[in-house]
Order: C-alpha cells, then sequence, then structure tokens
C-alpha cells in the first residue's frame, strides 16, 4: 500500500500520473487501471464495466450497508490549441503553488485526493460501520449514455444500494468547500424542424417562410414565465442555441428553418408538462413541425440529512468555512444516482479553470480536499 505518510504529497504525485495519461473522452487511457491497483491494494473488490467505447470501473470494500460511494469521471474535454498552454497539458507540471494540466480541476485532482483519502482512512485501522464503494466512468463529459447511468442500472438490477455518494465535481470559489452542490436543475433539449415551402423572395405568396413562422412561438416561449423556482432552484428557463435555414443565396425563401432550444428546469416542473406545453404553443400557430427530445436529466436535490451534516461538519473542521448549499450550475452524473434514492453532494476544488486553456487548481485544495473526504468517511462509518 503506498505510504500515507505525506497525504499532500501523495495525492499530487497521483493527480500528476493521472494528468499524463491523455484520456480525452471516451478513452480512458489506463486511468481507471492505475486507481483500481491502489484500491485492490486496500482490499477493494474491482469490477470492469464496459458498455460500447466506454470504460466504467465498480469498486466496492465491505458487503454491509450502509454504503458510502465516492464517484467521479476519468475522462476530460479536449484541450484546445495545445501551444497556447503555458505548461503541456499532459505534462502535470507543479509551480507556483498550482498543478497544471487537463483535469487537473475537473476531476483527476480529486480522483487522486479520493483515492489517498481512502488509503489514509483504512490505514488507521478503525473498524468500519458499513461499506465503501468507488464508481469511475470515461463518459461524464461526452454523451453520458453508456457511463455512469449504466452502472447504476447494473448494481440496481441486482440490489446493490448505495446510501451516499460523493461526487468530485470541481464546486469550490476561492476557498475550498465554500459551495457544494446539494442538487442540479434538470436538462431537456429539443431539436425542432419547421417546414416551409421554398420560392423566390421577389414572389412570397407562391412560397412559405418557415423562419418568419416560427419567430412569434419561439418568443412567446422564450417570454414565458415558467415558473418562480423555489428556496433550492431558480426558476425554469428556455433557451434558443441554434438556428439555421437557407441555402445561402439571398434571393432565395428557406425550405425548412431547423431550431435547437434547452430548458434548464427546477422542481416545479417536469419534462412531460415543459414538452406539452412547447407542443400546444407551435400546434397553435398552425406550423408544419417535426420536434425531438432528449432528457438529459430530471432535477435532483438531496435534503439535509446524514451526508449534508457530515460535509458541513468536516469543512468547517478542515477549511475553517460554511458552505453555500447550492443547485447551481450545470448537469453533472449525479442526475443518474440521486433518482435512485441515494443522498449525493458535489464536493471538489475551485472551478475557476475548468475546461479552459491553462487548467489548473491549488495543490492546498488538493491537500484540503483529501482530509475532507477522509472525514467525511469517519463520520458516516466510524
Amino acid at each position: 500500500m503506498p505510504t500515507t505518510d505525506n497525504p499532500r504529497a501523495a495525492v499530487v504525485e497521483l493527480a500528476q500520473a493521472l494528468i499524463r495519461l491523455p484520456s480525452v473522452t471516451p478513452d480512458d487511457a489506463g486511468c481507471q487501471r492505475l486507481i483500481g491497483e491502489r484500491l485492490a491494494a486496500l482490499g477493494f473488490s474491482l469490477e470492469s464495466m464496459r458498455f460500447g467505447e466506454v470504460d466504467n470501473l465498480w469498486a466496492r470494500r465491505g458487503d454491509d450497508g450502509p454504503l458510502l460511494v465516492f464517484a467521479g469521471h476519468t475522462d476530460v474535454v479536449p484541450t484546445g490549441d495545445v501551444d497556447a498552454w503555458t505548461h503541456p497539458p499532459f505534462a502535470g507540471a507543479v509551480g507556483d503553488g498550482m498543478l497544471h494540466g487537463r483535469g487537473a480541476a475537473d476531476m483527476k485532482g480529486s480522483l487522486a485526493a479520493m483515492v489517498v483519502a481512502l488509503e489514509t482512512l483504512l490505514a488507521e485501522g478503525r473498524p468500519l460501520k458499513g461499506s465503501l464503494g468507488v464508481l469511475l466512468t470515461s463518459d461524464e463529459e461526452g454523451p453520458a449514455r453508456d457511463g455512469t447511468v449504466r452502472v447504476m442500472e447494473t448494481l440496481m438490477q441486482r440490489g446493490e444500494r448505495i446510501d451516499w455518494c460523493v461526487i468530485g465535481e470541481p464546486s469550490s470559489g476561492d476557498v475550498l468547500g465554500d459551495l457544494v452542490r446539494v442538487g442540479r436543475r434538470g436538462s431537456l433539449n429539443g431539436t425542432l424542424r419547421v417546414r416551409g415551402i421554398q420560392g423566390h423572395v421577389a414572389y412570397p405568396h407562391l412560397a412559405r417562410n418557415p423562419v418568419h413562422d416560427v419567430l412569434a412561438p419561439l418568443a412567446a416561449l422564450a417570454q414565458r414565465q415558467w415558473d418562480e423556482g423555489n428556496v433550492f432552484f431558480p426558476a425554469t428557463s428556455f433557451q434558443v442555441s441554434n438556428m439555421h435555414a437557407g441555402t445561402g443565396a439571398t434571393n432565395v425563401i428557406p425550405g425548412h428553418v431547423d431550431v435547437q432550444f434547452n430548458f434548464r428546469f427546477c422542481t416545479e416542473q417536469t419534462a412531460l408538462r415543459l414538452q406539452q406545453a412547447v407542443e400546444r404553443e407551435l400546434d397553435a400557430a398552425g406550423l408544419d413541425y417535426e420536434l425531438e427530445w432528449q432528457l438529459s436529466g430530471e432535477p435532483f436535490l438531496t435534503e439535509r440529512g446524514a451526508l449534508i451534516e457530515a460535509v458541513q461538519a468536516t469543512l468547517a473542521e478542515v477549511a475553517g468555512v460554511e458552505p453555500e448549499l447550492s443547485t447551481g450550475g450545470g448537469t453533472s452524473d449525479g442526475r443518474f444516482i440521486a433518482p435512485h434514492g441515494v443522498e449525493v453532494v458535489e464536493l471538489g476544488p475551485c472551478n475557476a479553470t475548468i475546461h479552459q486553456i491553462d487548467e489548473c487548481v491549488p495543490i492546498a485544495h488538493l491537500a484540503a480536499l483529501t482530509e475532507a473526504y477522509a472525514g467525511i468517511a469517519r463520520r458516516l462509518l466510524t
């Protein structure tokens, strides 16, 4: 078992090793093997689950409940222009108290902290009142169809129930733990094609312009107050993200227009109600249309309970902060875990540089995060 005498050095070393594996979605590039070797040395049983092109790892130590799981993703987004980076994106360079590289914050730093936290906890030799698990995927930054959602389906089919889950998404702002995510809004995407009649712009009476036809219903949807949100969530929002029509010629009325839009919705709504409302608006406008829906995830919220209490107490001790409990941001794999009755929180390092050129994370955040993960597990299971 790797030494835990210096957790700060250990977490940086492991994070560097993970960053040096160029695991752009959906390629895991050996990250799960590296982590699995460390977990196996701690007595975890390992189960690789490959669905399509996606590698997933389920690791568990112990058979009794309750079960605390640390979850995350080994995949990273593309680097962009490599020459624009101050440090090579897959070098894992250290300087000025920062760890640099793609995935440093999102989220290989968190994964390293989880592993070293488990090594630290188990080296103490305390008996655990329950079990530990680790769930990893290489498909969080991509379509997210063959990753955590498939692993959860498999676990539920065989009756493995998770009680608490800590996801290592980068949640913090300036100080580690100043913000913890306890829920996320739902995300619903629509792909709309409205058909018209192509023709010459000089003879509009012989054509039908689908762009003109769709503008009024889109404006009505954009201006509509869907709800007022609630104490946990902001109001539901509707946004058009893409629109395309025309042949490129200035004298041709287009034959169709394609529109993509998104709802970010709170627990005051359901995906079905939103779909029905949009279709009523389009039908009322008399449009000839096709509409496809993709639900990325329903909203979820973890109520105050054992997990949140453990997180708050640990962060007060480790970082001296009282975290803001937030449901902001985009989507995460928590949307696949929480619906199974699991208390879920997202706790990770600062998110200021995620997905950017020169992604980096303070080493002090990783050291404190390691202490925090160990402290949460200690409070829940010992």
